[in-house]
């Protein structure tokens, strides 16, 4: 075991994830991390240079990993995942085999994990896919979010959504500066009284939709407000322009910065332990050094090594 690369608030080891958290990282992480943010390889049809597997070994492996995270994180810990749509190989239908995967790693015997909830990331810039339905026949929509699906063992982990807080619409500061609007029985029979909505908070609870831009183009932008400096266009912008700086093909499939920063937040406290045991450029690690968070981070590709040390430069 090799750590490649060290900061004030730890350090990323280079090698096969399962086998360095089940044996060499073990004594240092065992009980100990509050946050397992990751975005694990894809079952994608099309064999990539940043490796993934297909089908049933895709579960097998999967479903392999549950009990290994579950013995690493603490009582009230979290468990966030990122999985993006999965096709039918040449056919214009959507597969099952992520939603498998997410089920069966759930439904583990060993280790009674819970769903706590499901957010979707939509980026309305994303590039038409999958190519051949969308741009070539033409007969599917533009796949144009994907999933982070929260885990935990516990019904109540550790989560404290007045950090997240984003700001109010224009409807809603209209409301407030009139004072008054529509309070009667909904049809979903809720009773809304005529000043449940009247006090001004500043900021709203944030929803578990997130836009990358705004879905309504006349409206605000209401990403939360810890993310506001740390907005995806911005910061991945520049790794990108870094990485064509030393002639290196940037990894394809980056996590969003922002909705990491959103995680680390949301559910976690300075001086806690984040685990990405795929860290691919290592987004993870460059918000949470940001965030006074200790990380650990594992990649088994070294050139994506040397990427992810453009983000701290």
């Amino acid at each position: 075991m090799k750590s490649y690369y060290q900061t004030k608030f730890w350090n990323f080891f280079l090698g096969d994830s399962l086998k360095l958290l089940k044996w060499e990282l073990w004594d240092m992480l065992e009980g100990k991390v509050q946050l397992l943010l990751t975005s694990p390889p894809f079952p994608l049809n099309n064999k990539k240079r940043y490796w993934n597997l297909q089908w049933e070994e895709y579960l097998e492996w999967f479903i392999s990993l549950a009990p290994i995270f579950s013995r690493l994180l603490k009582e009230n810990w979290s468990i966030v995942i990122e999985l993006w749509n999965a096709w039918e190989p040449w056919r214009p239908i959507q597969s099952l085999l992520h939603l498998k995967a997410l089920i069966w790693f759930l439904e583990n015997p060993d280790t009674n994990f819970n769903l706590c909830q499901e957010f979707i990331c939509h980026n309305p810039a994303r590039l038409p896919s999958p190519a051949q339905w969308v741009t070539v026949n033409r007969i599917r929509a533009i796949d144009s979010y994907t999933r982070f699906w929260w885990i935990s063992k516990t019904d109540f982990p550790k989560a404290d959504n007045k950090k997240v807080l984003r700001p109010y619409s224009k409807s809603m500061k209209k409301l407030l500066e009139n004072q008054s609007y529509n309070s009667w029985k909904r049809p979903s029979q809720h009773v809304i009284s005529e000043k449940s909505f009247l006090t001004n908070h500043n900021w709203s609870i944030v929803h578990n939709v997130l836009e990358i831009e705004p879905i309504d183009p006349d409206g605000n932008s209401r990403l939360p407000r810890n993310v506001f400096s740390i907005a995806n266009t911005s910061s991945n912008n520049n790794f990108i322009k870094r990485c064509k700086e030393i002639w290196k093909v940037p990894h394809p499939a980056r996590m969003q910065p922002w909705m990491v920063k959103f995680f680390i937040d949301f559910l976690t406290d300075e001086w806690d332990i984040v685990l990405d045991p795929f860290w691919w450029t290592n987004t993870t690690w460059y918000i949470a050094e940001e965030s006074n968070r200790k990380w650990v981070s594992v990649e088994l590709d070294k050139e994506y090594w040397d990427q992810s040390k453009l983000r701290f430069n």
